[in-house]
């Protein structure tokens, strides 16, 4: 998002004030979750929060072609509708010539990018791509220090009609959580870097930070692309694709309620400080597809979608100064949901300055979710 941050009508904000770590956008106002957002033409919007976690993908852009961003209500390239803005982001196409690349990047409050990047150029038709990044910083704000892992791989079959690409690229985070946001004026206007995630006070009433209030998370893309130049006019696009994510963020909590965790009371006491974990575990998996028929006054798209995705809700207590919990959820649920849709799109010249477009789509979504506590 920070590389967005210029254009019109986008403003971009991050958790630790200096760009990494955790970033977002808004388009003419609209958050994340009114902005579709596309990574090859697959959806990456997370399926039920509607947001768009970039800090998952460290150093993507390093693996970017193009970055289109259509503003206001429209359609993405998979066909599905926006409120907001519809963005998609095209990972680098195929190279003639074998390369390697090395950059290195240091900046303000520690921060620091290291990047290695490599491809064989097409040779039979076949060519290889790899990156690998790491990024770290302490951040502008207190204990907003971020370790990001980053990689990125294709192979490519290219021939005069036919394009297949298959490609994986995803991430590791850890984020001191830093979006908590200060509630006293005062204490903004004179530390403006104050942090009050983690903080506790201890017996003595002495001001305290867990070390560990941290967010965690993984997540790997998977994706199988074809296309097909069938004559100069007809043109195919078919994808696979599979995101598999894991992860937690971990917090201490004063003076908690050990009923609300279902845990017993310990000698008489009944309320207790306490760290707590919790995770989330999802897959994402589907299709895309779509026939193109382009001439210079016409151009027809027909297309859908099937994708299906399973998440899974759970926390857990994993430390009291009473006891150790063992095998402790305190709540375990699910949240899936299926989507699929089929669309039409198509635009003709009339006379070279009128132009007409028509989008019709049809769409059925499914969701599921329960609670086992």
């Amino acid at each position: 998002p920070v590389l967005l941050n210029y254009l019109p009508s986008v403003v971009t904000s991050t958790d630790a004030g200096n760009g990494i770590g955790y970033t977002y956008m808004r388009v003419r106002g609209s958050d994340g979750s009114r902005i579709n957002v596309t990574l090859n033409g697959i959806p990456f919007n997370d399926s039920e929060s509607q947001g768009t976690f970039f800090v998952n993908l460290p150093d993507f852009a390093s693996s970017l072609e193009n970055i289109q961003l259509q503003r206001g209500v429209g359609t993405s390239t998979s066909g599905a509708g926006a409120f907001g803005a519809s963005l998609n982001m095209q990972t680098k196409s195929f190279r003639e010539k074998a390369y390697a690349e090395i950059a290195n990047t240091v900046g303000s409050f520690a921060t620091r990018k290291h990047t290695l990047s490599f491809g064989t150029g097409l040779h039979d038709n076949l060519e290889i791509n790899v990156r690998l990044s790491q990024i770290a910083s302490d951040g502008y704000i207190d204990r907003a220090a971020s370790n990001l892992f980053g990689y990125f791989f294709n192979a490519n079959y290219v021939t005069n009609s036919t394009l297949i690409k298959a490609i994986a690229f995803g991430g590791k985070e850890k984020t001191y959580q830093a979006y908590w946001g200060i509630e006293d004026p005062d204490k903004l206007k004179n530390d403006r870097t104050f942090n009050p995630a983690g903080m506790y006070f201890d017996a003595d009433g002495n001001m305290k930070f867990y070390d560990n209030e941290t967010d965690n998370y993984v997540q790997n893309h998977f994706q199988l692309h074809w296309s097909e130049k069938w004559s100069n006019q007809w043109t195919s696009n078919l994808a696979l694709h599979y995101t598999i994510g894991k992860g937690y963020f971990e917090q201490y909590k004063e003076d908690q309620t050990l009923a609300d965790y279902y845990l017993p009371n310990f000698e008489g006491n009944s309320i207790s400080d306490l760290v707590r974990k919790r995770w989330l575990e999802n897959d994402f998996f589907g299709t895309t597809f779509s026939m193109n028929y382009k001439t210079a006054e016409t151009d027809l798209m027909i297309g859908g979608a099937a994708n299906r995705y399973l998440g899974n809700h759970f926390a857990e207590v994993v430390w009291t100064p009473y006891f150790k919990p063992i095998n402790n959820r305190y709540y375990d649920n699910i949240g899936n949901k299926e989507d699929v849709s089929l669309y039409t799109k198509a635009s003709h010249d009339i006379t070279g300055k009128l132009n007409i477009f028509a989008d019709l789509q049809y769409r059925m979504v499914f969701y599921e979710a329960n609670s086992i506590k």
